[in-house]
């Protein structure tokens, strides 16, 4: 599966600074399809999960791979499995952000795990990332990157249905969107906006749909359904792709401690499930 000692690398972490300026926000807000009402600006509290605008990958373009992301090494293992992508997360809401001030992320590989799928070999990498503003922890993030073989052809998991839900709304997904999305996160992977790479190299049918693209449209859309209760924590899970020509709906289920969330394509079938988690009244 690889030729490296994987286990050494656990336990490695990297610190990083930036700055919450509020031009990457006031493009993510112009760029959601009227989800957010409004743009944050210097001194509003950052929305959750628009962390993800910062701490950058950015490297020079004799680092980048042939998929478009960073070449592997670095902080990261040298995984040679030729598709990557993030899986999951989980994260935990303990503050605010406020746009206008620095931040600190200290990053740590908690755990690799290798496993036999159907498509072959898998790793998995799990990071954990704590985001402070002032010395005050104000995120907790768990973040799953999975290592896939290159398939031969294009095998989705089978279709989950989308159960039943209490609210649904219908977004418009097309590759501005996902062209301004990588911009945004400075994601350089080509199976966002290179259409003959996706299609011709990782077999996909369409431009896929970022997964942190989906978890900021199905947590923006849920707010307006939670009746202004603090929201503590946020999971995510991707289950199958989205592509640019779906018709894709946000869903919403309530629980008793919170919210359960889906992305689904036309047919109805998940592309990301999601949770969100009541805090203190």
């Amino acid at each position: 599966m690889t030729d490296i000692d994987l286990a050494v690398w656990v336990g490695r972490s990297q610190t990083q600074t930036d700055l919450l300026y509020h031009v990457p926000a006031a493009a993510l807000a112009a760029s959601l399809n009227g989800l957010v009402d409004s743009a944050p600006y210097d001194g509003d509290q950052l929305p959750p999960l628009w962390s993800w605008l910062y701490f950058l990958p950015i490297v020079p373009m004799t680092e980048v791979g042939s998929d478009g992301h960073p070449k592997r090494g670095g902080f990261l293992p040298p995984i040679t499995l030729e598709r990557r992508m993030w899986a999951g997360g989980r994260l935990k809401f303990l503050a605010p952000l406020i746009v206008g001030a620095t931040v600190e992320r200290q990053s740590t590989i908690l755990k690799i795990s290798q496993k036999d799928g159907k498509t072959g070999a898998m790793v998995f990498v799990t990071l954990r990332h704590e985001i402070r503003q002032g010395g005050i922890l104000a995120i907790e993030e768990e973040q799953d990157i999975v290592y896939l073989p290159m398939p031969k052809i294009f095998s989705p998991a089978p279709p989950q249905m989308v159960p039943e839900c209490e609210w649904r709304q219908s977004v418009a997904i097309d590759p501005v969107l996902l062209f301004r999305f990588s911009a945004l996160t400075f994601n350089g992977h080509r199976i966002h906006y290179d259409r003959p790479y996706a299609m011709d190299v990782e077999k996909y049918p369409g431009l896929v749909v970022h997964g942190p693209l989906q978890a900021i449209m199905l947590y923006e859309a849920a707010r307006k359904y939670t009746a202004n209760r603090v929201i503590s924590a946020f999971n995510f899970r991707a289950m199958r792709p989205i592509f640019d020509f779906d018709t894709v709906t946000l869903c919403g289920q309530s629980r008793s401690d919170g919210m359960d969330l889906f992305t689904a394509n036309g047919e109805g079938a998940i592309g990301m499930q999601a949770s969100i988690f009541w805090g203190p009244k």
